[in-house]
């Protein structure tokens, strides 16, 4: 299975620092941190947005509906991290997402595919999206295999 993920594919990037909390036994970072990294560069990437932006502060938010995450190599304690998050598509109400965690030297550690439905905390309730001008800027660039 190939991997063509590329650090250039995508909008936005995050700066991820490991903390040593985020280890497992065998000094790898837990399964289970790899979503808190992910979390972080999604709303990171929102804040990029501007109409996504102005619209949080207005009291709409995304609420996390999927989740497909594929751990490709381990991270262990030490290693800088990159994540690069696009946007697959945007439909009326829900955005499919897509990111990669890079290491050292841009190597490929994991991927995530997510589904977010934008939602009114208000009435707590999946909401129509913002108009994105210039929307395609966000889309990810590259191709994928695997």
């Amino acid at each position: 299975m190939t991997h063509n993920y590329k650090r250039n594919d995508f909008f936005h990037e995050t700066s991820i620092h490991i903390r040593f909390r985020d280890l497992d036994p065998l000094q790898h970072v837990n399964n289970a941190v790899f979503n808190t990294y992910f979390e972080e560069a999604r709303i990171s990437f929102i804040q990029a947005v501007p109409e996504l932006r102005k619209s949080m502060n207005q009291g709409f938010s995304f609420v996390l509906a999927h989740l497909d995450l594929k751990y490709i190599h381990p991270v262990e304690y030490g290693e800088s991290l990159i994540i690069g998050s696009s946007l697959e598509s945007i439909g009326n109400s829900s955005v499919i997402g897509i990111q990669a965690l890079f290491s050292n030297n841009d190597k490929l550690k994991a991927i995530a595919k997510t589904t977010g439905v934008w939602y009114n905390t208000s009435s707590k309730r999946p909401a129509r999206l913002p108009e994105i001008d210039n929307a395609e800027r966000y889309l990810f660039k590259g191709s994928r295999n695997g």
